[in-house]
């Protein structure tokens, strides 16, 4: 079988339930043949966590400090979903986004992928390792962080399978289904039982 990239939203890995959760679904998935590239959001509410604690310490915090610190949530998922592994006896490690070759431009906070190197990725998988990466994040040409914006993990999945030639890329979210708008938002909104990619 081929690579396959998994990518775990922010609810799917609010707490340590939910990504010793999580980590069965990929110790299932891996017992199926499937070589792993996990991909993981901040967990529940940290980058909002985040930005509060910046804005309480600074009144006018620098974007390069704020990349910096917002890259730090998904940093913690990667590696508690590694150690989860590990104790599930899967081999498992876990990459920030720069170590695993995800290069990006523009500005601090709305960054743009701009290459991927995916060697070491390959090397891990090769070696039999479930790799985890930080999503929502890169290195610009400076050497630093730089985070992609929001709904940047989701943009890391995509662009990892296309530039491993993954077979598949999987995107899991807690959430009932979609529906016709935010239910947080709108009250009246429905659940749409069958969607088509159009």
């Amino acid at each position: 079988m081929g690579i396959v990239v998994q990518k775990y939203g922010g609810s799917s890995v609010a707490t340590a339930e939910h990504i010793k959760a999580v980590a069965g679904k990929i110790r299932r998935a891996r017992k199926a043949g499937l070589d792993l590239v996990v991909v993981a959001s901040a967990m529940g509410k940290t980058t909002d966590r985040l930005l509060r604690l910046a804005g309480e310490v600074s009144s006018d915090p620098s974007p390069l400090e704020i990349d910096q610190l917002l890259a730090t949530g998904e940093e913690q998922s990667v590696a508690l979903l590694a150690m989860a592994l590990h104790d599930r006896g899967v081999p498992a490690v876990s990459l920030t986004g720069p170590q695993a070759g995800m290069r990006a431009t523009g500005r601090y906070g709305s960054g743009v992928i701009s290459e991927i190197r995916p060697d070491r990725i390959r090397r891990l998988l090769e070696e039999g390792k479930v790799v985890i990466v930080a999503g929502f994040q890169g290195m610009n040409a400076l050497g630093d962080v730089m985070t992609l914006g929001r709904g940047g993990s989701d943009t890391t999945a995509v662009a990892l399978a296309a530039a491993l030639g993954a077979e598949r890329c999987e995107i899991y979210t807690d959430v009932d289904g979609v529906y016709t708008a935010d239910p947080r938002i709108v009250p009246g909104a429905r659940r749409i039982p069958a969607i088509s990619y159009a």
